[in-house]
């Protein structure tokens, strides 16, 4: 009888150590999915031309190809996402410098409402004579706050974009823009 109690006090104290561990593991799951992340249709596009529009004139182009996020957040912590904005830049016959400097933005939005936060970045390339296009991923960190542990990643959005000039947005709205050739 007594080596019953033993076993079942040494099977207890186990499961308890199990459970500890077990909700250690499930505080560091994530309560819900990432924020949806996209890229703005109207600002994946750069064409950059030196006179009027036209191949000839082409000076440099940019477009976004993919975005890919991973995040983390538990209990009532931030979101802590990982954000790779995956971009193809090229210069045209019209692009005269080596280096060139593509403006582009993250932001976070509340889904369908408004934007919390947004950030602008510049990528720096440097583009061979001939060039048709370099392919980079640039990568940065982003933390969305939460009002609390029951508010989900489904409750933002991350959007990406090139910074354009009215102009350039104009074009890209026209239906216009230049696709890159594939590789």
């Amino acid at each position: 009888m007594k080596k019953a109690c033993v076993i079942t006090l040494l099977a207890a104290s186990v499961l308890s150590a199990c459970a500890g561990a077990f909700s250690q593991g499930a505080r560091d799951r994530n309560p819900g999915p990432c924020p949806a992340a996209i890229i703005l249709d109207d600002a994946s596009r750069l064409v950059e031309f030196e006179g009027e529009p036209a191949p000839e004139a082409i000076a440099y182009t940019a477009e976004m190809i993919a975005i890919r996020t991973t995040c983390r957040y538990f209990d009532d912590v931030p979101i802590r996402a990982r954000v790779q904005v995956e971009m193809a830049l090229g210069r045209g016959p019209a692009g005269e410098a080596r280096r060139r400097d593509f403006p582009y933005f993250v932001a976070v939005t509340r889904t369908d409402r408004e934007l919390i936060g947004k950030r602008e970045f510049t990528r720096s390339v440097s583009l061979a004579k001939g060039d048709a296009k370099v392919v980079i991923v640039d990568i940065d960190n982003i933390v969305i706050p939460r009002a609390g542990r029951a508010t989900s990643g489904t409750n933002f959005e991350i959007v990406v974009g090139f910074a354009l000039t009215r102009e350039q947005t104009i074009y890209n709205r026209t239906g216009k823009s230049l696709k890159f050739p594939e590789l």
